[in-house]
């Protein structure tokens, strides 16, 4: 008996959809927004990368680093002494990131990471990571929140003597208008798409969660610049 066209299909249009998964499965990788666009582009870490062999990620477009410092009120990441010499060392322009909690006041999440963070001069502005992960055993009224995120910002900025980032989700952006509050650089994360949020225009994108390198065990964020 000859297969109709029906069965055909049936069969042809699974495969397709199979190659073609399969295919952006390779190609995700190796995927990040054009360097014509934006000539300048790069990383940000923590110790869950590992050991970094930095020197190789120059050659793969890593320009610049965003380092992971410190999170909450005592947490220090382990590996940051050796990320932040092993950048600099490579020719990588560096910064540091503090992951802000609910659950600690601002001032001692400042301390934590200015105990932690040279204020090196040719370092890349402080960030503050701004994001929903893990409940606090209390809620956190949207305007307690940013008298708390005031406080670090005051206080690191004056030790640094600059301005710092606010990295930012859309989720987190909206529940408690950061951007709209703060008047500082954003960072704004939008897997893929160029972010469509916030109450300025952006200054870093963190464009993929995904990217492999070359010198990095597992996946690494990458990030963009605005030209």
């Amino acid at each position: 008996m000859t297969p109709g066209r029906g069965w055909t299909f049936a069969i042809v249009t699974p495969l397709l959809i199979l190659v073609l998964i399969l295919n952006l499965h390779a190609y995700a990788p190796h995927w990040h927004p054009s360097e014509r666009d934006y000539p300048d582009q790069g990383i940000d870490v923590s110790h869950h990368q590992g050991r970094i062999d930095w020197p190789l990620l120059p050659a793969q477009g890593v320009d610049f680093a965003y380092i992971k410092a410190s999170e909450g009120g005592d947490f220090r990441d382990p590996d940051f002494g050796r990320n932040w010499a092993g950048a600099r060392a490579a020719g990588v322009r560096r910064g540091a990131y503090h992951f802000f909690t609910l659950c600690r006041p601002g001032a001692d999440q400042a301390a934590n990471f200015i105990a932690m963070v040279p204020a090196d001069r040719d370092a890349l502005p402080p960030a503050i990571d701004l994001e929903h992960m893990g409940p606090c055993p209390h809620a956190v009224a949207p305007a307690a929140l940013r008298a708390e995120i005031a406080d670090f910002l005051r206080l690191v900025e004056a030790h640094y003597r600059r301005p710092a980032r606010l990295y930012l989700t859309r989720e987190y952006d909206e529940t408690y208008a950061i951007s709209a509050h703060f008047d500082r650089p954003l960072w704004l994360r939008s897997i893929v798409w160029k972010p469509r949020f916030g109450a300025r225009p952006w200054s870093l994108w963190q464009a993929s969660s995904f990217r492999r390198l070359d010198g990095i065990h597992g996946r690494v964020d990458w990030n963009v610049a605005r030209p």
